[in-house]
């Protein structure tokens, strides 16, 4: 079918007809944006969409061409919290290496089902195990951090992502029991550290890493479809095609598909807080907007806002986790970012990551150093009702039976999907957090070699492909792909 030209995309684009219709031609050659919408897949949804670029109560614009024009922007504030718990890590991190167990060099394995309790080497239950990609066979020798996933829209190939210390690695997962590995896209920072963090708008990823001067890098996607089924015998280097440079390190990027911007934070510039980027023109980022009224934000979740809370409807809302406070901001306009709610809970020693239901309406949320500097050393995961975006209340907290750390979480349709460091996946059902409860359901651990209340193991998880697939990426290990079976 000939590729159709989308020239004016008015009447939103002739939405996803024109979209659909010109499916033979690559995407990042297709008119992605034009003067009123943009056109995108998510992680909500494989096909691509139109979606407007201007909406009634939003302002794209915040008045500064860059950061530097804004006051909060060059205010140099020292995150005393990040910084400890860095060091914290990095010590236990070199213990680690210098033990010549990070990474940890393990063969590469596939295929092996759950059942009573192991899948091959690993405790489980009610997830397979497809494949383990290890760290070298993604082209580095260092430590592995977060990991996301990309579907691609044509052909709909599913595309793991991961982050290493020195690159970041994109294998194919189509096959789950087959992966190839694609290439990796080196790093541009000045130094090698472990905190590297990606999402993915319009079929570009965008990276962000806490090394100095790394920057944002902006890779297109569809530039690896050459290599889908063409194993290599070596790891093929990507190349960049954009870069960001108002920042020097991020410690996270969210993105909001729906709107257009990615928000990066735990940054130098607005007291760590959100520094907004326009990237409706994925290879054009430009600064958008500063919000510092609430200082470091370790990590985000935006949205435009679909739930209860009727004053709010159709806004831009973040939930932003900063360090010891829950903190919802509506960023609609970029010019004036306003603090919706502020609010903390017993026991907060490091407010660390967290997702909302897809109806906005309930929130889990983590908290890293509770279970190392509370009482209770079993990994907690906080239940928020956040009907009341002016008033949301933590209803109740799911104690894990091991203790570990836990990490970052996502939810998923009914489950929450929870990467807790030494204790690996954790699925909870998240259909009971009205009453203040969210039951473990299956669990696959990665981390077979430790047991305890320390930074190893996994980092992050993917539950996002349609093929029900799940990406974890290991600190010491790799790549691990799993199925749920229940």
């Amino acid at each position: 079918m000939a590729a159709l030209r989308l020239v004016g995309l008015c009447a939103v684009l002739a939405a996803v007809v024109a979209v659909a219709a010109s499916r033979s031609a690559p995407v990042s050659r297709r008119v992605q944006r034009n003067a009123t919408h943009f056109v995108t897949n998510s992680y909500l949804h494989t096909d691509e969409r139109a979606f407007p670029l201007h909406r009634p109560g939003h302002n794209r614009d915040s008045g500064a061409r860059k950061c530097i024009d804004i006051p909060a922007c060059n205010a140099v504030v020292k995150h005393v919290r990040m910084e400890a718990l860095k060091k914290m890590k990095e010590e236990k991190h070199d213990e680690c290496a210098a033990a010549s167990l990070c990474p940890r060099n393990r063969l590469f394995q596939s295929g092996a089902k759950c059942v009573n309790g192991k899948a091959g080497q690993y405790d489980c239950n009610n997830v397979d195990l497809q494949s383990f990609v290890p760290i070298s066979a993604m082209g580095s020798t260092y430590d592995a951090s977060d990991s996301w996933g990309w579907t691609d829209p044509e052909t709909g190939n599913e595309i793991a992502i991961v982050a290493m210390m020195d690159s970041t690695s994109f294998v194919d997962i189509t096959d789950p029991i087959n992966p190839v590995v694609l290439g990796a896209l080196p790093q541009t920072g000045s130094n090698k550290v472990i905190w590297g963090d990606m999402k993915v708008f319009a079929n570009h990823v965008f990276i962000v890493r806490e090394s100095r001067n790394h920057g944002m890098q902006v890779f297109d996607l569809t530039k690896l479809r050459p290599y889908y089924n063409t194993p290599s015998s070596y790891v093929r280097e990507l190349k960049q095609d954009a870069f960001y440079s108002e920042v020097t390190s991020s410690h996270n990027i969210v993105i909001n598909e729906q709107t257009g911007f990615a928000y990066l934070v735990g940054t130098t510039t607005c007291r760590g807080g959100l520094h907004a980027v326009d990237i409706s023109d994925p290879l054009k980022p430009s600064f958008a907007g500063c919000f510092s009224d609430d200082g470091y934000t370790h990590d985000a979740q935006c949205v435009v806002y679909n739930g209860p809370d009727k004053a709010y409807k159709g806004q831009e809302i973040c939930f932003n986790f900063n360090e010891d406070t829950l903190t919802i901001v509506d960023v609609s306009d970029k010019s004036d970012m306003k603090i919706l709610s502020r609010v903390t809970y017993d026991l907060a020693y490091y407010t660390h990551q967290g997702w909302v239901t897809e109806d906005h309406t309930y929130l889990m949320a983590n908290d890293e150093l509770d279970e190392t500097n509370g009482p209770n050393k079993h990994t907690r995961t906080m239940l928020w009702d956040v009907r009341s975006l002016t008033d949301p209340k933590l209803v109740g907290s799911h104690y894990a039976e091991n203790q570990a750390i836990d990490h970052n979480l996502y939810i998923k349709g009914d489950y929450g999907y929870l990467t807790n460091y030494c204790d690996g996946l954790r699925i909870l059902d998240a259909t009971s957090m009205a009453s203040g409860k969210a039951p473990e359901v299956a669990f696959f651990d990665v981390a077979d070699y430790c047991d305890s209340v320390d930074f190893q193991g996994s980092w992050s998880n993917y539950p996002y492909f349609k093929s029900g697939n799940i990406v974890v990426s290991s600190i010491e290990l790799g790549l691990f792909v799993l199925k749920p079976t229940f």
